[in-house]
This record gives C-alpha cells, sequence and structure tokens, in this order.
C-alpha cells in the first residue's frame, strides 16, 4: 500500500529519476512531471498528497505552479525545491503558497523527514477528531483549516493552521520566537525566522474581520495573540 501519492515537477531528468526511484523505494507513489505545464496537467487529473515543485522550470515555473495549485486546493502541502538560496527566492515562494523550502543538493533522507512531518499532519487534520479554537468571534477548526466569521469562511494552508494553532493554545501569553519556531517548524534558523514573518502577515489579514483580535510582536522577544 502507498504511504502516499506525490507530484514531482522537477525538469532536470537525472535529479528527478534519483528522487523518484529513492521515493519509491520509501513506498511512496510519485508521478513526475518535466515542466510546469504538464505538472498541471498532472495536479488535476490525480489526488496528490503533497506537491514537490522546482521553482526554474520550462512552460510555467515553480511559483506559477503553486499560484495555480492554490486557488484549487489549500489543503496540500507543497515544497519547493530549488537551487537559489536567496532570502527574496524563500520569501517569494512563501507568498505563492509553499509551505517548505527545500534547497539543492540536499539529501534525500532529509526531503523525506519533511514529507514525513506534513504527511502526518494531513492525515491528523483529517481524522473524526474535532480540534475548534474560539478566538474572540473568531471559530477556527483547525481539522478543517477554516476561520468562521459571520458568514465568511477562510481557508488556510497547512502552515497556517499549525501556526495559528499554537498561537490559539498559548492566547495572550507571550511566546518566544525561538519556541514558536521549534514547535511549529521543529527547527530554530533565520532562514526559517523569515518565512515565519511571512506567515505571520498572512495570519494578520485573517483577524482584520475582527479588530479586537491582534496577533502582537514584542520586539526582541515574539509575540501574543490578544484576544479580549
Amino acid at each position: 500500500m502507498s504511504r502516499g501519492k506525490i507530484l514531482l515537477a522537477e525538469d532536470d531528468r537525472n535529479l528527478a529519476f534519483v528522487i523518484k526511484d529513492n521515493l519509491q523505494d520509501e513506498g511512496f507513489e510519485v508521478i513526475h512531471a518535466s515542466d510546469g505545464e504538464a505538472a498541471w496537467q498532472q495536479f488535476q487529473k490525480n489526488d496528490f498528497d503533497i506537491c514537490l515543485l522546482d521553482v526554474n522550470m520550462p512552460l510555467r515555473d515553480g511559483f506559477a505552479l503553486a499560484k495555480k495549485i492554490r486557488v484549487e486546493s489549500d489543503m496540500i502541502p507543497i515544497i519547493f525545491i530549488t537551487a537559489k538560496s536567496l532570502e527574496e527566492d524563500r520569501i517569494k515562494g512563501f507568498n505563492t503558497g509553499a509551505d517548505d523550502y527545500i534547497t539543492k543538493p540536499f539529501s534525500i533522507k532529509e526531503l523525506v523527514l519533511r514529507i514525513n512531518v506534513f504527511l502526518r499532519r494531513s492525515k491528523k487534520l483529517q481524522s473524526d477528531v474535532l480540534e475548534e479554537y474560539q478566538i474572540g468571534k473568531l471559530r477556527f477548526a483547525y481539522t478543517e483549516m477554516k476561520i468562521y466569521v459571520d458568514n465568511e469562511i477562510i481557508s488556510l494552508t497547512q502552515r497556517e493552521a499549525d501556526l495559528l494553532r499554537f498561537f490559539a493554545q498559548h492566547i495572550n501569553k507571550i511566546l518566544k520566537r525561538e519556541e514558536v519556531l521549534l514547535n511549529v517548524w521543529g527547527k530554530d534558523d533565520y532562514f526559517l525566522g523569515r518565512s515565519m514573518d511571512v506567515f505571520i502577515t498572512k495570519l494578520r489579514k485573517h483577524f482584520k474581520a475582527d479588530p479586537d483580535v491582534v496577533l502582537e510582536t514584542i520586539h526582541g522577544i515574539g509575540f501574543r495573540l490578544n484576544a479580549g
């Protein structure tokens, strides 16, 4: 039985062969596309558990592909695979809907570990256990990865849901930056900190429906989710 179905969009055929072969050895079903347009066609025809997208691809790059995928689904995890290590490229990736980022060269073991983290969370989210939090006027359904407020429904990505869940579990308490990173990302480093700031900005936009809900930055320390 497959451990999960993966879309691999990678134009380097040698690298794609290595990734696909190793992931299949780990028990995953992998469908490979060598350009962004072919990857989009595969996405429309299949139900994937996770997407691995190279940034630089012909016909449609990883950023553009991620945007199209996000229009169709907020729930499917997206990991960018790229040779780029510039901070602005990482930030652009997160802004277009990525949940994680892995930079070439990388070990297959590291990639498998990251995939497993997302798949475990996805299975938990799909379980029958309902997990909800009331944040001011906002009802946050972690299991559904949605925020309900008045007549509006706001869909979240998996990383947004994980981050909001951690804040919701510690409402009105100051949380250190490193504490948030370790609990949500599993690691504390500079680049992950910058990506966290992107997701913090996204959450703040979602909170506009209730002015009493404020995600406060405590300079030099971390954050505090204030909700009445």
